[in-house]
């Protein structure tokens, strides 16, 4: 406990410090301000400003980065309400009760009910991180190669079996992304692989370059392709401030969906779509009156906020303790940290504790921005839905090619992210998800590295992956995942062969 107290103490220290400070306001107007744009999603504005956070140093960059990432889910939940536009998975809880409310003329309290149980969400999850990070950290630091290497191949078959759509199509994209993260020349013999003589190739592919362009880039060409008509309410904001019924009917949900997300936020490979919805779920079986659910009931506004806001803290304790990234979001961080020459892992809280410690108080200081800067600011945040997408698709296409061409100052590197932009349409349209595919190629140059340290400890044998407790633990949560979702679709197969046998 003295402990905790005397790291947050030095937490608060930095992430208070006027620089910090500043860049922690920063992130949370332009995540704020950028992800309240209609379709564009916590992910799409951390693409696109993450070329930003490289002049910085590696404190500053997280923060800033952060303060992004939950300025702009808090934008994705103001779209999903007014427009029922959400940015991302998680956000489309929010919109099935939201947008009612918003079509019923309460949109008001519908936002200020999703921002009072983000900040709740935020502040007891930070809390969670603080004193659940070190317990993570100091377990992680019994591993050795042979653990980290079972450890990724359990995160991506996670990322793979919980991804939306075929298990598959998922575990190809995963396959993909690991490709990817091969490509360049090879650390230990020095030889060009996959370079196709390109020499801009021996370095590899930029990670901005395949993040802006699967995500920024694809996602702009999917909205444009759309062509329905979509209803906004942000004329009706109104009477923001939430009954004493309001608040009364959401207290309950909210710390709920709290303790829900950050349970599921602290697993690696969980994502804060499944928080909402667990939350959003629980909340409809326990209420008195289920029907309310889907017509404007604000607890299905209230839970999935708390729970969504809440995974996405915690989120960061598997991220920076284990080096294992949850999302694609925290893919994007853990990227920006490894070009920034952080390795993620149980090391980070010995060898920089001013980075954790200073990211854990920043979570405080920018939860308290939130609050502070969006409540007033919602009429600024509710007309900006209203904003034309064939005005904001140039501008995004802009910033994409000049923070990936500032990067090294490389026209391939524009190239590249067009290739990757069209390969991301092509994806989306075959209904492959992404995520899979950036989650290996971050862990992918991380998961060759431990296999053949582990392999070249052991004199080559492949027993030392099964005769260590903890990484057949692993490697056996992986089978059992795997398992559990092949075998039905097999039964499934067989039994649809032998009705077609039987009819024939």
């Amino acid at each position: 406990m003295h402990d905790v107290l005397s790291h947050l103490a030095l937490g608060f220290s930095v992430a208070l410090s006027l620089k910090n400070f500043a860049y922690c306001f920063l992130g949370v107007f332009l995540g704020t301000l950028i992800g309240v744009l209609p379709g564009v999603g916590p992910l799409v504005t951390i693409a696109m400003l993450l070329p930003i956070t490289f002049g910085l140093d590696p404190v500053s960059s997280l923060i800033m980065l952060a303060g992004i990432f939950y300025g702009a889910q808090y934008g994705g939940s103001t779209t999903a309400i007014l427009v029922n536009m959400p940015g991302e998975v998680s956000s489309a809880v929010t919109a099935i009760d939201g947008y009612q409310m918003a079509r019923q003329g309460r949109a008001g309290p519908a936002l200020a009910v999703a921002a009072l149980s983000s900040f709740v969400a935020g502040i007891i999850s930070t809390i969670v991180v603080a004193f659940f990070g070190p317990l993570v950290g100091q377990w992680a630091l019994e591993f050795g190669a042979a653990e980290y290497f079972s450890l990724m191949v359990m995160g991506l078959v996670f990322s793979a079996v919980l991804a939306h759509g075929d298990l598959v199509k998922s575990l190809a994209m995963v396959l993909v992304g690991l490709m990817f993260g091969l490509v360049g020349t090879d650390v230990t013999s020095g030889m060009p692989r996959f370079s196709f003589g390109i020499a801009e190739l021996l370095d590899g592919i930029g990670f901005t370059v395949v993040a802006v362009g699967l995500f920024a880039v694809a996602e702009i060409v999917q909205n444009l392709a759309q062509t329905e008509k979509v209803e906004v309410f942000s004329k009706d904001v109104k009477d923001l401030m939430p009954t004493w019924a309001d608040i009364k009917a959401s207290t309950w949900p909210a710390l709920r969906g709290t303790v829900l997300g950050s349970l599921f936020g602290a697993l690696p490979g969980i994502t804060a779509s499944v928080a909402s919805f667990s939350a959003y779920m629980l909340e409809k079986k326990l209420a008195k009156d289920p029907s309310r659910f889907g017509h404007g009931a604000i607890e299905g506004v209230a839970a999935p906020e708390a729970a969504n806001n809440a995974a996405a803290q915690t989120h960061f304790i598997p991220t920076l303790t284990l080096g294992i990234p949850a999302t694609a979001v925290m893919a994007l961080v853990l990227g920006a940290l490894t070009m920034q020459g952080i390795q993620p892992g149980p090391q980070v809280m010995t060898s920089r504790p001013e980075l954790f410690w200073g990211l854990v108080a920043s979570f405080v200081v920018g939860n308290v921005l939130l609050l502070v800067l969006n409540l007033p600011l919602v009429g600024l945040w509710a007309r900006l839905t209203q904003v034309p997408y064939r005005w904001l698709f140039p501008a995004i296409i802009v910033f994409a090619t000049i923070g990936n061409y500032s990067l090294n100052n490389s026209a391939m590197d524009v190239y590249l992210c067009a290739g990757a932009g069209v390969l991301g349409y092509v994806f989306a349209k075959l209904d492959c998800q992404p995520a899979p595919l950036i989650l290996g190629y971050v862990l992918g140059p991380m998961l060759e590295e431990n296999l053949r340290r582990a392999l070249l400890m052991n004199e080559g044998s492949f027993s030392v992956f099964v005769s260590r407790p903890i990484s057949l633990v692993f490697l056996g949560i992986s089978f059992v995942l795997l398992a559990a979702m092949v075998v039905p679709s097999l039964r499934r197969g067989r039994e649809r062969a032998t009705e077609d046998g039987d009819a024939g």
